[in-house]
């Protein structure tokens, strides 16, 4: 009898260890399937930032001024004229009524070189006025260059180097000893030269980009000839006889001057010949008497 108590106690603790683990694994597995739903979510950033939108889609964002380009124009002429000086200062007048003003020039009666700048928005006017100057365009050139790059790496090395000034600036303040206020100064000064070239090239591209420059060279050329006159009816025929004469007349006489040096010397010797020959002619011999 106590032999079966014994085996029914160890069945029913046996049984109460098995369920004993079976909720505890059941509890953990719940535990972990149930654990990430209840962590949040990290917050998405927007497009600002990281370049994404909410669903992280990658998306490119716009590069800062990608639309305004910086160009430097500039163009050559070459023009013929029947007078120099009064195309020069034509072109003058047009380089200044549209804002500009004349650079080096070297004016001639037969050749002329200038150099106007012009707003560069004015440029194509301008040029089409200046291309009707004078009897004839001969050549025509414009170009056109892309400086963008340049403008950006001197802005950013502006940045860079007006730093470094202000930090070589700020040292020379906390300098207390003549060698390192001595030393430090050497370097402001020489990254304040740097600086100032810096500005120059800043100032010259911006100045190209604002303002075009137009290269003109202006030759004289003979004046056309006068249209032909009309010499049809009776007045024509008079003056075209009148001319005739004129020019027989001019003829003989040129033939006249050229024969009366001659005459000068020969016309003399002539007469004392003729004059000779007449005389003995006149002098006739006496007869002798038988």
């Amino acid at each position: 009898m106590r032999t079966r108590w014994r085996a029914a106690l160890a069945i029913a603790g046996v049984a109460f260890v098995l369920a004993g683990c079976s909720a505890a694994e059941n509890g953990a597995s719940t535990a972990d399937s149930a654990g990430p739903a209840r962590v949040p979510a990290a917050p998405q950033q927007g497009t600002g930032g990281t370049g994404k939108t909410e669903k992280g889609a990658s998306v490119t964002p716009p590069q800062a001024g990608a639309t305004d380009r910086k160009l430097s124009r500039s163009a050559r002429l070459e023009l013929t004229a029947t007078k120099v000086t009064d195309v020069v200062a034509q072109a003058r007048g047009i380089a200044q009524g549209a804002g500009g003003y004349t650079g080096q020039e070297s004016t001639g009666e037969e050749y002329a070189t200038l150099s106007l700048a012009v707003p560069a928005d004015k440029l194509d006017g301008v040029l089409d006025q200046l291309s009707h100057l004078g009897a004839s365009l001969v050549k025509r050139e414009l170009n056109t260059q892309d400086v963008t790059e340049q403008v950006v790496d001197v802005e950013a090395r502006l940045q860079t180097q007006r730093a470094s000034v202000e930090r070589i600036r700020a040292l020379l303040a906390k300098a207390t000893s003549v060698s390192e206020i001595a030393s430090v100064e050497s370097e402001l000064t020489s990254r304040e030269s740097a600086l100032e070239s810096l500005e120059q090239q800043r100032n010259s591209l911006a100045g190209s980009v604002a303002m075009a420059t137009v290269a003109m060279s202006i030759r004289n050329v003979a004046a056309p000839p006068p249209p032909a006159e009309d010499h049809s009816g009776f007045l024509g025929g008079l003056a075209g006889g009148w001319d005739a004469f004129l020019v027989f007349g001019g003829g003989l006489l040129t033939v006249l001057g050229a024969v009366l040096p001659f005459m000068l010397v020969i016309g003399p010797l002539g007469w004392l010949a003729w004059w000779l020959v007449r005389r003995r002619r006149g002098v006739k011999p006496e007869p002798t008497e038988v």
